[in-house]
């Protein structure tokens, strides 16, 4: 009997060590051109940064205002919002709804549109803002001008980041990966040439931005409407226009959700505006939130991957596998994080000089080099956890723990330490890591905690809520009726 038992321990073990490298292949197939996608769409925002901060200081101090204040507080709502389409699509594709995927797609351009046109004020009059919150007249006046030039990528994002989910939750986000690479390319060669040969400045930067974030948008338009997508884009539907109440208040919940965690370092550096020196404070701190918001898009690979695979697992009511790729996409991502941690320790002192020659801002840069790191490293847990959240559709439960624990504890204790306490820029970011680690420990524990089977049960009555037959959508489609024969 012992020997039966110990014989089969090795099998045991290659049995496990299959699961996990079946899981780890499903794992990259989606994060890894996730990661591509959203390193380089951002990496436009950077490069556009890097450009704009060697024409001057008070450029690149209103530059970081828009994009990290006004930018990110827009992009939070729209992209937060857009996490709905990633449950509803994610979990219908699990269950073989793919008709009701397109319907999904639609309903949130629908929603985001509006939400966009709504937020469009804060645009057209982003320097009056600056100004009423107490930023120096001369950054607000620049920075308000920047802000108009980010209004075409404003009406981007609610086409853009439903797409990517809709592709993604359908194992077809390759697509948006290699779009996004090759207009970051074609970004930074029409930035070096509007900016640094014909000497364009903010224009010249702005457009090359413009340009490029819609040609991604333009080639996923052509992947979706081209056919490459059959069976869950059947065409528009004046079913899109039903049941929206609910699907509202999914996508308000996500947006809460994200956006607060985006808003909580944009209201850190808006309180470095008012330390001494406050120029080169914004500078050294936006500098820095841009190299931790661009690490963090590598770790959205991993948050998408955890979407995608906890919601599909959930739709096909297999809760165990749901809970299994749970530790390996959380074992993957804490492991890259060490690889980052670590090389941010070695190059921390020399990353300032990438977006500006002014001796003081690079200095301030390396001052934070150490909570840079840390910041890093804890980008490998608070991710996974909320792509966890986002799979279930319990963007609700993660809105309440982020005020919690970002605005109730971590934006105080960082008012404290940088101004009390007078540790300035330090005192701000030692109290946004604190409110990042209570937000990792609570959302570990629900996690934790969590009855897979009673999600699956939960996705299941979410579902079959807001089926729609095919037939009933539109007595036109023949495509959609075809679908359902085969079901």
């Amino acid at each position: 009997m012992d020997e039966r038992l110990l014989g089969s321990e090795p099998n045991h073990i290659s049995s496990l060590s299959r699961r996990i490298w079946v899981e780890m292949i499903k794992t990259s197939k989606i994060a890894f051109p996730s990661m591509i996608a959203r390193v380089t769409q951002f990496g436009m925002f950077v490069v556009t940064q890097a450009f704009i901060g060697h024409l001057g200081e008070l450029d690149l101090a209103a530059y970081a205002l828009i994009q990290i204040i006004t930018v990110r507080f827009v992009n939070g709502i729209i992209l937060g919002m857009s996490s709905a389409t990633e449950t509803l699509c994610g979990q219908a594709f699990g269950a073989k709804h793919y008709h009701m995927m397109g319907i999904y797609l639609q309903r949130s351009w629908i929603i985001n549109i509006a939400t966009a046109t709504i937020l469009l004020p804060v645009f057209i009059f982003s320097a009056q803002i600056f100004k009423l919150l107490g930023e120096e007249d001369d950054v607000a006046e620049i920075a308000g001008y920047i802000s108009l030039w980010f209004i075409p990528v404003l009406y981007y994002f609610p086409f853009a980041f439903s797409i990517q989910k809709y592709l993604q939750t359908q194992l077809k986000n390759p697509i948006v990966g290699w779009l996004s690479a090759l207009s970051f390319v074609l970004h930074v060669l029409l930035s070096w040439i509007f900016v640094s040969k014909l000497s364009l400045g903010i224009p010249g930067a702005m457009g090359a931005m413009i340009i490029s974030y819609w040609l991604v948008l333009i080639g996923m338009f052509v992947y979706v409407f081209g056919g490459w997508c059959p069976n869950t884009w059947c065409g528009f539907s004046l079913a899109a226009f039903h049941d929206l109440l609910p699907v509202l208040k999914l996508s308000i919940s996500s947006g809460v959700m994200l956006c607060l965690e985006l808003w909580y370092n944009a209201v850190l550096v808006l309180l470095a505006g008012y330390l001494k020196n406050a120029t080169v404070a914004i500078s050294a701190f936006s500098i820095c939130l841009n190299i931790i918001a661009w690490d963090f898009m590598v770790f959205l690979g991993f948050l998408t991957a955890a979407s995608v695979r906890v919601s599909n697992e959930l739709g096909k009511g297999d809760a165990e596998a749901a809970k299994f790729a749970v530790k390996v996409i959380s074992g993957l991502s804490v492991c890259l994080g060490v690889v980052f941690w670590i090389l941010c320790l070695c190059f921390g002192h020399k990353i300032g000089y990438l977006f500006t020659s002014d001796e003081e801002v690079v200095e301030a840069v390396s001052d934070l080099s150490i909570l840079l790191s840390l910041s890093v490293l804890l980008n490998s847990v608070q991710p996974v956890l909320s792509g966890v959240a986002v799979g279930a559709g319990r963007q609700g439960v993660v809105a309440y723990i982020n005020i919690g624990c970002y605005f109730l504890i971590g934006v105080p204790v960082g008012v404290l330490l940088g101004y009390v306490a007078n540790l300035g820029i330090n005192g701000l970011w030692i109290g946004m890591i604190i409110g990042v680690v209570m937000q990792s420990l609570v959302l570990g524990y629900i996690t934790i905690k969590t009855d897979w089977n009673e999600q699956v049960k939960k996705a299941s009555e979410r579902l079959n809520r807001w089926l729609m037959n095919p037939s009933n959508e539109s007595n036109e489609n023949s495509a959609e009726e075809r679908l359902v024969d085969e079901r």
